[in-house]
């Protein structure tokens, strides 16, 4: 008898899906932060640039998350009507549509990188070497959308379990690798800042090979009937960009913005690109959850939804929120009681320190709104009304770039009111997204 892929709605069932989901968005989280925290030993330059290029890569990471967000919903909405067959035909065409969007960001970074670059930064040497950089790290991206597209795939079809195994097959990868390329050490050669790239794209390939043996191990190749050699299905690619398009565009447009943001925040100097960045990886390593429980609930959504249990969603949703919001609030508390001990891991000096506590404050308070802001905006993504979404971001961002501006550019105020945006910006995102789903206009609408 085939194993149901329905979901119900208890805690249990939630923090089943939800913590391996944690897990895995914590891998380029890690990346990312050891990267910066060896380069914060090489210098306050190299912490700056890191800054500057993982946003430029992040813009294009989050597209395949969009691609991602959409293909769960829909692998979920079959899941909940139990087609095991939709299932393994939605996920093979996500693959040709990765790889496709992987050869467009690869040929951009080459092409644009250095003009884009050229009219944001001051120094010329610092726009050499972060094109340098993104030369190396772009070719990630391939082997990074096929790991979102496996995303999608487990976390649709109740087996995010299996993430953690690709996660610290990844995670170790990068921090060995990192050690080695950015200080000459384990045999390998000294190359600073570019061995950071290196490190990165070498640990994407290592965690993208172990998850599918894993898949392959567990049968669920055979299950869902992967990789059949199955040609380009243009109907069923059709069906995943009408879900996923608005998503990617939204997600790009937002960070973006945040792209926009460090531009600015480079202005203001060095050290405060250096906080900045510091800042950015306390939203990736402490969000982690909170945007766990936000996949949790596209899922969980579209599940239920499929299911015909459209009276289940909102108390659903409320569930989702309460254990994100309780999640959030403890490291909002953590990081106020002691955000000296935290700055202390990145070895900078006591000015540093006092530059960034106030922006820190800042940024823990913008954690909790978050943790609430994400879980309805990405039930209204488990609706199928992606649209909704993007026009709620572009709102939210043209509100956001035009108090950064006035505030970093034109008033040339100090960083820490240029974060408060943060604040502005998901208040921009909950409103709208809460007012729809509590409405109800979202019932009955098939994807």
């Amino acid at each position: 008898m085939q194993q149901s892929l329905q979901v119900n709605t208890s805690y249990k069932q939630i923090l089943s899906i939800a913590l391996p989901i944690a897990a895995s968005i914590l891998v380029p989280q890690i990346n990312f932060i050891t990267n910066n925290v060896f380069l914060s030993h090489l210098n306050a330059e190299a912490l700056a640039l890191a800054g500057i290029t993982g946003v430029y890569y992040l813009v294009f990471a989050v597209c395949g998350n969009g691609l991602n967000a959409g293909l769960q919903a829909l692998i979920s909405r079959r899941a909940g009507e139990n087609n095991t067959n939709g299932i393994g035909q939605l996920f093979q065409q996500g693959v040709w549509i990765a790889m496709a969007l992987s050869i467009v960001g690869i040929l951009l970074t080459y092409l644009l990188a250095p003009t884009i670059l050229g009219f944001s930064l001051h120094d010329e040497q610092r726009v050499a070497d972060a094109v340098a950089f993104l030369k190396i790290r772009i070719w990630g991206l391939p082997f990074l959308y096929v790991y979102q597209m496996r995303n999608a795939l487990l976390v649709g079809t109740n087996n995010s379990r299996f993430l953690v195994i690709g996660t610290l097959a990844e995670t170790l990868a990068n921090v060995v690798l990192d050690y080695g390329f950015i200080f000459g050490k384990l045999g390998l050669p000294n190359l600073g800042l570019m061995g950071a790239a290196y490190a990165s794209v070498l640990a994407e390939i290592t965690g993208l090979v172990v998850i599918f043996a894993v898949m392959r191990w567990q049968g669920l190749y055979q299950k869902f009937q992967l990789f059949g050699l199955q040609k380009f299905d243009w109907t069923a690619a059709k069906q995943i960009l009408d879900q996923s398009a608005p998503l990617v565009l939204q997600y790009a447009i937002s960070v973006g913005s945040w792209e926009f943001f460090y531009i600015l925040i480079e202005h203001h100097g060095t050290e405060s690109l250096a906080v900045s960045n510091v800042m950015r990886n306390v939203f990736g390593l402490c969000g982690c959850l909170s945007w766990a429980f936000a996949a949790t609930s596209t899922s969980m959504v579209s599940n239920v939804i499929g299911q015909g249990r459209e009276d289940w969603v909102i108390p659903l949703i409320k569930k989702l929120m309460g254990l994100s919001v309780a999640y959030s609030a403890t490291i909002a508390i953590l990081l106020n009681i002691f955000p000296t001990q935290f700055l202390s891991i990145y070895g900078q000096n006591e000015h540093f320190t006092q530059l960034a506590i106030p922006v820190l404050r800042i940024v823990s308070s913008a954690l909790v709104l978050m943790s609430i802001s994400t879980v309805w905006l990405n039930a209204l993504v488990g609706t199928g009304n992606s649209r909704l979404n993007l026009r709620i971001e572009i709102v939210a961002i043209v509100l956001y770039i035009v108090y950064t501006y006035t505030v970093l550019e034109k008033w040339n105020m100090p960083i820490t009111w240029g974060w408060a945006s943060e604040m502005l910006y998901w208040t921009s995102m909950f409103i709208p997204s809460y007012w729809y789903m509590m409405s109800g206009r979202w019932k009955g609408k098939k994807i």
